[in-house]
């Protein structure tokens, strides 16, 4: 399993996370995005819906139905009720359900940055994690720090 760790430190979430999950799709893949904050849950259901122009991110809200049929499935928990293989912790907390799944993406902010290192640290040596650590530059682009 891969744990990449994304340290959002020029663009926030709500840019950033469209663009794994867009890849994600691209590729026939599934993603659980689990947020515990309900508002954080809203604005990232709204920026799936319109982060591009041209194009949008189907996607929905567990509760909401049709949990099964989602590509892109918000939810509180990680309970991958669309069947993903593939987990975005986009609240910044660590859970260590996310080791169940075939890749986890980390994202934290400046304000998770301790909680991040202490879930890097949790899963050094284990054999059957691949970690990366990525953070941004100056100019928004992302560079493999580890």
């Amino acid at each position: 399993m891969q744990v990449d760790f994304y340290h959002l430190a020029s663009s926030p979430i709500e840019r950033v996370l469209p663009r794994i999950a867009e890849r994600l799709l691209v590729d026939g893949a599934r993603l659980l995005v689990v947020c515990a904050d309900d508002g954080q849950a809203a604005r990232l259901d709204q920026q799936l819906w319109t982060y591009a122009a041209d194009s949008f991110l189907p996607h929905g809200r567990a509760g909401d139905g049709g949990e099964a049929l989602q590509p892109v499935l918000i939810a509180a928990t990680a309970d991958a009720a669309n069947g993903a293989r593939n987990i975005a912790l986009a609240d910044g907390i660590w859970r260590d359900e996310a080791l169940a799944f075939d890749r986890a993406f980390h994202l934290f902010d400046d304000g998770s940055i301790d909680a991040a290192r202490a879930a890097w640290k949790a899963l050094a040596g284990r054999e059957d994690v691949v970690r990366n650590f990525w953070k941004q530059d100056e100019s928004g682009r992302w560079a493999k720090a580890a």
